[in-house]
């Protein structure tokens, strides 16, 4: 009887997703949607522009269009979009953004670094209304004609109107149109610090070239110039050696320049040479053209009687009507509902939170500074004092619990932290509370005068 080997059957490999091959759009398109669905309040409408190029060693590289949208994408999406694309492919693969169209020149800050844009802060995405109209206007002149127009430009106005927005939309257009330019853009607080170290380190000569060969200087918060002698006596030739050279100042402040306490009438005075515009509190009619852009930049459609609900019922400023719209995206989203009145009504805590019982931020600031007696550009800056840093994670959990600001937006009134710094703020307090009597007093004591 004659045998017949018949050969052994083997099981097939696994399937690889090819390496340095052409990224697949229709996983991408997943990995698009699994990030608006996780991330509701992250999500931009120029997500859709992303383009993947390719999967190479396990990254998979993705280009986007300009240098404000790479600041946005590397420092806020790396992990979301890496997480969303391993749950897709199914491997352990990372997320790498690109830009082909970085400017020659930058906006630089701490440590003579380029500092991030934020991509939302453009012309096009302010609205104009009463409020801001001179303000925006003088913007856009300084973006066309750069120390021609109006120079120096100071705009003023109370927190979240709009002036780092605007301050920011003009760095980008002068980009835009002289990629070449050098463009100083940074808070009062670091230039104050950087001019600190700078003497400490004997490093005035290369401090005093890296902003006097500047083509634009613009910086936020210039009030914390108050009772600063050295220091204004620094600003002042570096502003008259711009000025002179016919390079671009812009500053803002929470106030005009003559009501910046101690602030020597010499820089009043300069301060007060060019356009001096006011920001106010935007009127309902441009709140509810605010609410609108803002949500279709998260390509969110809000019905008209959710607009005008929220228009109505946040007025302080911008940055609230922001975080309505994400607290109301991400209550829609949990609840896999569409967003209507009732739902808005819900999520703002129409029946719970009285508008005269709101707190604001400023009102933390205020408590948390006067309980433990420390300055506010302190708790702004990056000192890391004991004596600093836990009066500045109070302010960060208080702002967490009594107001309606994501993590993002919190960091931001605090020297432009992220939102994990303002997360490892929480969680701290919130250990210590647990822990510890008399932090638990002491806090119980600022939200007893905070509530009434």
């Amino acid at each position: 009887m004659t045998t017949t080997h018949m050969p052994v059957a083997r099981e097939a490999p696994a399937r690889r997703a090819p390496e340095n091959t052409p990224f697949d759009p229709t996983a991408w398109q997943q990995i698009l949607q699994m990030v608006r669905q996780q991330h509701p309040a992250l999500h931009r409408v120029w997500f859709d522009q992303l383009v993947p190029r390719q999967l190479t060693n396990g990254v998979i590289q993705v280009k986007v269009g300009t240098a404000a949208q790479l600041n946005f994408c590397q420092g806020q999406c790396q992990q979301p979009f890496t997480a969303a694309a391993q749950a897709v492919i199914g491997r352990l693969v990372a997320v790498s953004f690109h830009c082909e169209n970085l400017p020659h020149g930058g906006v630089y800050s701490d440590s003579d670094q380029p500092m991030p844009l934020n991509p939302d802060y453009v012309f096009e995405n302010f609205v104009t209304g009463p409020c801001n109209r001179l303000p925006h206007a003088a913007c856009v002149a300084v973006a066309e004609q750069p120390g021609k127009a109006y120079n120096p430009l100071f705009i003023h106005g109370g927190v979240g109107l709009g002036k780092t927005h605007l301050l920011q939309a003009v760095c980008q257009k002068v980009l835009e149109r002289e990629p070449a330019a050098r463009i100083m853009y940074l808070s009062c607080d670091s230039f104050i610090n950087q001019f600190m170290v700078a003497v400490e380190t004997g490093e005035m000569h290369q401090f005093r070239y890296r902003y006097r060969q500047a083509d634009m200087l613009v910086i936020d918060d210039i009030h914390f110039l108050a009772r600063r002698e050295r220091t204004q006596e620094e600003f002042f030739h570096t502003f008259n050696t711009l000025y002179q050279n016919h390079k671009q100042i812009i500053l803002s402040a929470d106030c005009p320049p003559s009501e910046i306490p101690e602030l020597e009438e010499r820089l009043v005075s300069r301060f007060n040479w060019g356009l001096v515009a006011r920001i106010e509190k935007p009127c309902y009619e441009t709140r509810m053209a605010i609410l609108q852009k803002k949500a279709k930049l998260r390509g969110l459609s809000l019905p008209d009687d959710v607009v005008s609900y929220i228009a109505a019922k946040v007025e302080n400023n911008t940055r609230e009507l922001e975080g309505a719209i994400i607290k109301v995206q991400g209550v829609a989203m949990l609840q896999g509902g569409k967003i209507d009145l009732d739902l808005a009504k819900s999520a703002l805590g129409d029946s719970v939170i009285p508008d005269q019982k709101r707190i604001s931020i400023q009102q933390i600031l205020d408590a948390v500074t006067k309980y433990y007696n420390v300055r506010l550009a302190d708790l702004q800056s990056d000192k890391r004092h004991k004596s600093i840093a836990f009066p500045r994670q109070v302010c960060m959990y208080l702002a967490r619990q009594h107001t309606s600001y994501s993590l993002g937006e919190i960091g931001g009134y605090f020297g432009g932290r992220d939102h994990t710094t303002v997360l490892y703020a929480v969680r701290k307090v919130t250990d210590r509370l647990k822990d510890k009597p008399d932090v638990a007093g002491q806090v119980a004591f600022m939200e007893n005068q905070l509530t009434g």
